[in-house]
């Protein structure tokens, strides 16, 4: 495409230089650059790009965008922005064609639930014999293709080049996880929604956002903005009524609102709820009618990723009975509630839960399932929001019974340091400590323990959970390394556990 045409409705402070140039790749990366590509110097968490505008040029790149004033210099065309990042979705955004206006793009932000709705409406898109497609925390996905994913939401470049590969490839549907660090960041903009979803917002990220306010902020921006100013008509609102922070984003909405949960003024609510180890029965009440839904998914913080997938298939149009269909044949989600079966009687669940609402709600499901004694083990990320450890250990100490504080992705942090943190929201409970489970008897109800080795932390308890006890793993859920300093090394809690039980198994034949 030519530069001339490519920068069409971008508002530019100044230009140097020939727009009559041919770019064929845009990037921010200077190690991509090369001398058909464009480069955008956007600001990261970690370096700035405008650092690295030099080493684009030595790589023969000739067209530069920068928010920084820059010397000019022969051959080079330099666009002068306000906002680099703003600048590469829109010019990222024409450069692959506009693909989200071709596709029915649905939006979900919220702090937790999001990936999990993304795999119910894949599921009920698929039930309707529609071809979708899904951008998120686990993978990129699409008929014939699968990426593990490196970010949540993908740079905006990297965005649109995925959509116009699954709208190349046939796909009509897309779900995109909108984070609000995407949302602050520009990454989405320029992207079409037919619907956004809000799930719930509690705290986390605030080493980047700061603040509650700022935080909600970014997230509303998919509502407030984008929603309303990427289409002819504002696109559709679903936002979970049952949360705390529902009014003020209902106050930012200008354009249609379907509202989802168990209060009255849902327009999607749930009824007749019986949760159980089998999974989720209820029956949903929509504008459109009413639906008996059986979803293997445990707990009832899945009803309400239920009642979100709900409703946003039904602000669709999509048929009731493919809805429920599709949410029955979903069995499980990676890292979600995750059980690892077994022989040997104990019900062992990994869960991404990194959040002291995540945690709470993951916890009380357990409780409400399962009368016996829950063993939670967990920890929390290093490099990131402190302010929410002792939260997590409180809730962690609040609703189970043994708590077993370890080591997560500690990145550049003491994991010891960390666990502390976590520590003095336990012990805040009331909980006793000791040196190891073993030391508290077998028949122990309340307590906890710290290890900072992860693999022996689920190892002790899950050789130390008797008959009909569940064994919570929080925190990492599908993700399978850790990070420990600057190093990522294989780990996955799920292949732990399953090591552990089949170990404890074959012990257990052995005294037969």
């Amino acid at each position: 495409m030519l530069l001339q045409n490519l920068i069409q409705g971008l508002t530019v402070l100044k230009l140097h230089g020939n727009v009559e140039r041919e770019v064929r790749a845009i990037t921010y990366h200077s190690a991509q650059a090369s001398e058909d590509s464009l480069f955008v110097a956007i600001k990261g968490t970690q370096s700035d790009g405008h650092n690295f505008v030099e080493q684009a040029i030595d790589r023969g790149c000739q067209i530069v965008v920068v928010e920084k004033p820059l010397d000019p210099m022969p051959e080079v065309t330099i666009i002068e922005v306000d906002n680099s990042r703003a600048a590469l979705a829109q010019l990222a955004n024409r450069f692959f064609g506009f693909p989200s206006h071709s596709l029915t793009v649905i939006g979900i932000t919220g702090t937790n639930g999001k990936t999990t709705t993304t795999y119910l409406l894949e599921s009920i898109l698929a039930a309707c014999g529609l071809k979708a497609g899904v951008i998120g925390t686990v993978d990129v996905r699409y008929p014939g293709y699968m990426q593990p994913a490196s970010v949540t939401t993908p740079e905006s470049v990297d965005l649109q080049r995925i959509l116009r590969e699954m709208l190349d490839a046939g796909v009509t549907h897309v779900v995109l996880e909108a984070t609000s660090h995407a949302l602050d960041m520009h990454r989405v903009d320029g992207t079409r929604f037919a619907v956004g979803l809000f799930t719930n917002l509690s705290q986390d990220h605030l080493d980047y956002h700061r603040t509650m306010g700022e935080y909600f902020a970014a997230k509303s921006r998919l509502f407030s903005h984008i929603l309303q100013e990427e289409t002819e008509t504002p696109a559709l609102a679903v936002i979970n009524t049952d949360d705390l922070w529902c009014e003020k984003l209902f106050a930012l909405i200008d354009g249609p609102v379907l509202r989802f949960g168990l209060s009255d003024d849902a327009e999607i609510k749930a009824e007749e709820v019986r949760c159980d180890f089998s999974g989720i029965r209820a029956l949903i009440r929509t504008p459109r009618g009413e639906l008996q839904v059986h979803s293997p998914l445990l707990g009832r913080l899945n009803l309400y990723n239920l009642l979100a997938a709900t409703a946003v298939a039904v602000g669709l149009g999509l048929p009731l009975e493919s809805i429920a269909s599709g949410q029955k044949t979903l069995a499980r989600v990676p890292g979600r509630l995750e059980n690892i079966p077994n022989h040997v009687g104990v019900h062992v669940l990994v869960d991404y839960a990194h959040t002291p609402d995540a945690l709470e709600k993951a916890l009380s499901s357990l409780r409400e399932l399962h009368s016996g004694r829950i063993i939670c083990v967990f920890g929390c990320g290093g490099d990131r929001d402190r302010g929410k450890r002792p939260l997590m250990g409180e809730a962690a100490a609040q609703r189970a019974d043994l708590v077993i504080i370890t080591s997560d992705n500690p990145r550049s942090e003491v994991p010891e340091a960390i666990m502390a943190d976590i520590e003095a929201g336990v012990r805040d409970q009331g909980l006793p400590f000791f040196s190891s489970l073993a030391q508290c008897g077998g028949n122990c109800k309340r307590g906890y323990t710290m290890l900072v080795d992860r693999g022996e932390a689920i190892r002790m308890a899950i050789d130390y959970a008797a008959e009909g006890d569940v064994v919570y793993i929080g925190g990492k859920g599908h993700e399978n390394y850790q990070i420990l300093g600057n190093k990522r090394v294989d780990f996955d809690d799920r292949t732990v556990a399953a090591k552990a039980l089949e170990r404890r198994k074959q012990k257990e034949r052995g005294k037969q």
